[in-house]
């Protein structure tokens, strides 16, 4: 069998871990650096792929999520202190450890913002996240 549980029966979000949190986060932050990026310019893809690093890469989320720490709620708060507290097996060799721990908690609030199914809050957030990343790759 595939999948351990029945389809139809749900594990509760705040049972799920951190790190699976941060699983599917990893995904929906791709996707939305992706499409923004094909949205809004005309890069061929390997220029695609080099722009995308900036924002998906653990030193970008970092600075995302320093960015909207202020604009985040309590509950939002405690899913991104789990994320940083998660222990992963390995660090990035291009980043610090607290630059690895933010991606974690950064990817983590968006993992568990999309399993709520709250798309306004993760396009809200994602805006100033975008602003943040791309504000700091101007100046390099």
């Amino acid at each position: 069998m595939l999948f351990e549980a029945n389809p139809g029966e749900k594990i509760d979000i705040r049972e799920q871990s951190p790190l699976s949190l941060a699983f599917v986060g990893d995904g929906v932050f791709e996707l939305l650096v992706r499409a923004r990026l094909v949205e809004y310019t005309r890069l061929v893809p390997n220029q695609l792929h080099r722009h995308a690093v900036r924002f998906v890469s653990a030193r970008g989320q970092c600075l995302g999520l320093e960015a909207i720490l202020p604009l985040l709620d309590e509950e939002e708060l405690a899913v991104v202190r789990r994320g940083k507290n998660a222990s992963k097996a390995t660090v990035a060799k291009h980043a610090t450890p607290q630059e690895y721990r933010a991606s974690t908690a950064l990817e983590a609030l968006f993992g568990w913002l999309y399993l709520q199914k709250r798309e306004t809050r993760i396009y809200e957030l994602f805006s100033k996240v975008w602003d943040a990343i791309d504000a700091a790759a101007q100046t390099e």
